[in-house]
């Protein structure tokens, strides 16, 4: 009996020891990983091209990682009637662990050698180092689960991991296609838990040439790897004072010296050259993108200049005074019910009502279409500005835009407009802004904007009207 004792005490020794070496060990790990991005701190610098080179595998290694999480609480629940599957699912634990952890690495390496930064970068690293220290703690905790131990534990963890999961995987998916990746198709009513994103935004200087010619040329073309959730080389473009003070190489713009601008230097250099922009396939600025950037510099990159010469459409036609549209607030009630039911967003200008409203659809531009857009009629009178880029939206919108009698600008991009019914624009007197790039719009089709007497900003790229041709370029001149 004494005997018998002494070791089923040595065995709970044991146990004890070994269970107290393994969350020491996952304590060290975890430390390693905490101490990781200090030790590899993304300073907004590209570094050597073989960082750059192993880091791009990171996009396709991090699937590895994903699918085993997902697959792992199946198996468990599977493994409580086959124990084969219970001893699969340790082995996939395992693997996750380990393919996360060079997915990891791969992503710190992408990051560093290429010089990426931002909040968006870092909530997606931390979030990374998260959940594989979670999944150590599965690990060392599933030991004990499976001997009839810390029966709730294991599975509390593993939800933990699969939350932590999702919030990284949508800050990886805002990296590469925006920050509204994953909440961008939500239903209306769950989107009153998500917040959208910051508005911030360059409202003080609307009117001004900078707003209207050069801002949606940095928005198009460069926003995407300098905005608010990808910092390449530490620069925003996507505001004005951000523009102005510049990234890790100083400042990128310098008033009344387009030579010495490290924008206009950067766009104006050989395709092949590897410092040239916009990088990573992305569409290079046109010869008239380029002129506009350089004229708005040489006359000292002011956000609030309403003319300027060599920016045509600015320098011909001044802009019109912004005129009140009336007071909304007696219909918020309806506006926060159509915004529940619809998803897109009514968001004011400015603290003063008769500023008007914005029409926003970037949550849900993809299913919002004509009849989402009719719904908002209530609403007409008091909308300068309607963004329906990318939506579902065709031509037969512009029945419904017609009573936007205060609309200012109008954006169209991407979208399945072909510019039938675009006469129907012409009771839109305050209409200076019309964005058609991307869609199917012809030169014949612009014969229709005559009508509308303050039209003087036309996006028309990537379309069959873009001004390319010499008989394009007449009929846009004849239309200003």
């Amino acid at each position: 009996m004494i005997a018998a004792h002494k070791v089923s005490v040595a065995i709970r020794s044991l146990r004890i020891r070994g269970m107290t070496a393994q969350w020491l060990y996952a304590l060290g790990l975890s430390a390693i990983l905490v101490m990781l991005p200090f030790a590899v701190r993304l300073d907004g610098r590209p570094h050597a091209d073989w960082l750059q080179f192993l880091g791009r595998f990171h996009p396709s290694l991090v699937h590895l990682p994903i699918g085993m999480l997902v697959l792992l609480p199946f198996l468990e629940l599977a493994g409580t009637t086959r124990l084969g599957l219970r001893e699969a699912a340790g082995f996939v634990l395992h693997l996750a662990l380990a393919t996360g952890a060079v997915t990891l690495v791969f992503g710190l390496l992408l990051a560093y050698g290429s010089g990426v930064m931002g909040a968006t970068v870092s909530r997606h690293m931390w979030g990374g180092i998260a959940l594989l220290i979670e999944l150590l703690a599965c690990v060392t905790v599933r030991p004990a689960w499976i001997s009839g131990q810390l029966q709730r534990v294991y599975p509390a963890l593993l939800v933990v991991s699969l939350l932590t999961l999702t919030w990284t995987a949508h800050q990886g998916g805002s990296l590469s296609h925006g920050s509204d990746y994953l909440t961008r198709y939500m239903p209306g009513p769950l989107q009153r838990f998500f917040p959208s994103a910051s508005t911030a935004t360059d409202a003080a200087y609307v009117g001004s040439v900078y707003m209207r010619s050069i801002h949606p040329i940095l928005d198009a073309r460069c926003v995407a790897c300098h905005g608010a959730s990808k910092e390449q080389a530490g620069l925003r473009l996507d505001l004005y004072e951000l523009l102005m003070k510049g990234g890790r190489d100083g400042a990128v713009i310098a008033p009344r010296n387009p030579d010495r601008s490290l924008v206009l230097q950067r766009v104006t250099l050989s395709p092949t050259d590897k410092h040239f922009m916009p990088a990573e396939g992305h569409t290079p600025l046109t010869a008239d993108e380029i002129a506009a950037l350089r004229a708005w510099i040489l006359a000292g990159a002011s956000p609030t200049a309403t003319t300027i010469p060599g920016i045509a459409a600015a320098a011909e036609n001044a802009d019109l005074p912004l005129q009140p549209v009336g007071d909304y607030t007696y219909l918020m009630n309806e506006i926060r019910q159509i915004q529940r039911s619809e998803g897109a967003k009514l968001v004011a200008v400015s603290a003063t009502p008769s500023d008007g409203l914005i029409l926003r659809t970037i949550n849900v531009a993809s299913k919002f279409d004509d009849t989402q857009l009719a719904r908002f009629q209530r609403f007409a009178p008091f909308i300068v500005e309607a963004e329906l880029g990318r939506t579902a939206v065709n031509d037969d919108c512009f029945d419904t835009l017609s009573k936007f009698t205060n609309l200012r600008a109008l954006h169209l991009e991407g979208t399945a407009v072909t510019g039938r019914g675009l006469a129907k624009l012409s009771s839109l007197s305050q209409l200076t802004y019309l964005n058609l790039s991307g869609t199917k719009v012809t030169s014949d089709a612009l014969v229709q904007l005559k009508g509308i007497p303050n039209l003087r900003h036309i996006y028309l790229f990537e379309t069959p009207a873009e001004p390319a041709s010499a008989d394009t370029n007449r009929t846009l001149r004849s239309l200003r």
